[in-house]
């Protein structure tokens, strides 16, 4: 087992109902919330009116930044450190998934930093050493923000998507109400369920290393969101079921299924690569090319994609590599089942050579950086897990 920190300081309040305690939690950190939002379905649905009387009864004021994009933008979380400039706020509340949860993070460090481009502290150019603190009211699971010390904004102006991992971005507290995933459509449900998967999945083709209880772990979440998954699906007012998938969500991205194993995050980079230049869900960008990813580099981590086919889908095989190649297909399939494209075209994308190569160099950075803890892959690897995925 390899070295590891492990830190999870965030507050849950679970459950019916639970986002009548938001004033209550949102009171120890802050007086005056900054909420930030999507465009409608909060307003919709009463949820945003039900969060607002629950900060005025706890003596919070509170403004409403909405607009929140499914990929978080750079220029977005700008207007709202205005935003949270001008009301004075000294705490964030995201209000959605991850995508709200990510520009409300975006916005606690850039409020704290007047006068630091925001991009200069996603890029590390200038050291993130302090923030405002940052609550969740979580209606979508999928990203896993509202626990992780991660957040992700995409920059239009030069076209690059990317991410950001302090424990500045740990939510200080986060309420799930599984009731409200109801509502979701099921393409959103599913790209939900596949993101959750694949924050397992890259923390657990880690080779060399054994971590026998974070396997467990990491199996058994796996195969739960495969059940579950399945069944919000038919479903959504499926409360039993929604209560699994929210708290898989939470649990996937919060590090500990990394414990003594670490993780690599190399289909992120790829799937960031494709939202950033087509815009398109980011779940569904991973399933578009997991399989091609996975089929490049399964022969070097034989004993880990083997147990994965065992452990998770209950493959039985005498022979490891036909072992491996079926838990690949039956993760393919199951996207598949889900509605997740599962390749380039059926992302609805017909990329040509010449933007494979883009896609490619976006994704190691200029072919600077080494994706996969597997194999290291450059820019040719990349942009031949890219042409498979055509």
């Amino acid at each position: 087992m390899n070295d590891f920190k492990y830190y999870a300081p965030t507050e849950i309040a679970f459950g019916k109902d639970a986002e009548s305690r938001t004033g209550e939690l949102a009171a120890r950190y802050g007086s005056r919330a900054l909420l930030v939002c999507g465009r409608e379905s909060a307003v919709k649905s009463g949820l945003l009116d039900r969060i607002c009387a629950s900060l005025e009864n706890a003596g919070v004021a509170w403004a409403v930044f909405g607009g929140a994009r499914p990929n978080p933008t750079l220029a977005h979380a700008e207007e709202g450190v205005r935003k949270a400039a001008g009301f004075g706020a000294d705490l964030l509340i995201g209000v959605g998934g991850g995508s709200a949860i990510d520009t409300a993070k975006a916005i606690a460090h850039g409020a704290a930093n007047p006068g630091v481009p925001l991009w200069d502290i996603w890029m590390k150019k200038v050291p993130l050493t302090r923030s405002l603190p940052v609550g969740a009211v979580l209606t979508m699971p999928a990203a896993g923000s509202e626990m992780s010390d991660s957040a992700v904004l995409t920059n239009e102006a030069v076209g690059k998507k990317a991410g950001i991992n302090t424990d500045f971005n740990r939510c200080r507290f986060a309420v799930m109400d599984p009731a409200l995933g109801a509502t979701l459509p099921k393409y959103q449900l599913a790209a939900g369920v596949t993101d959750i998967m694949m924050h397992t999945l890259e923390r657990y083709f880690i080779p060399d290393s054994r971590a026998e209880l974070t396997d467990e772990i990491a199996e058994g979440l796996l195969r739960t969101v495969i059940r579950n998954g399945k069944a919000v699906l038919d479903d959504p007012g499926d409360y039993d079921a929604m209560c699994e998938i929210f708290w898989a969500s939470s649990l996937s991205h919060n590090n500990l299924t990394e414990c003594g194993r670490g993780k690599d995050f190399s289909v992120h980079k790829l799937g960031h690569a494709l939202s950033a230049r087509y815009g398109v869900t980011h779940g569904a960008s991973l399933a578009a090319v997991w399989g091609a990813w996975a089929k490049e580099l399964y022969r070097d981590c034989l004993p880990r994609f083997r147990r994965y086919a065992e452990k998770v889908w209950g493959v039985k095989n005498d022979h490891a590599e036909a072992a491996a190649e079926e838990g690949i297909r039956r993760t393919v399939g199951y996207f598949a089942s889900m509605g997740m494209p599962t390749s380039l075209r059926e992302l609805g994308i017909e990329p040509t050579d010449e933007d494979l190569r883009a896609l490619a160099l976006d994704a190691t950075m200029n072919d600077t950086v080494k994706l996969s803890r597997i194999r290291p892959l450059g820019g040719a690897e990349a942009e031949a897990i890219f042409r498979s995925a055509r």
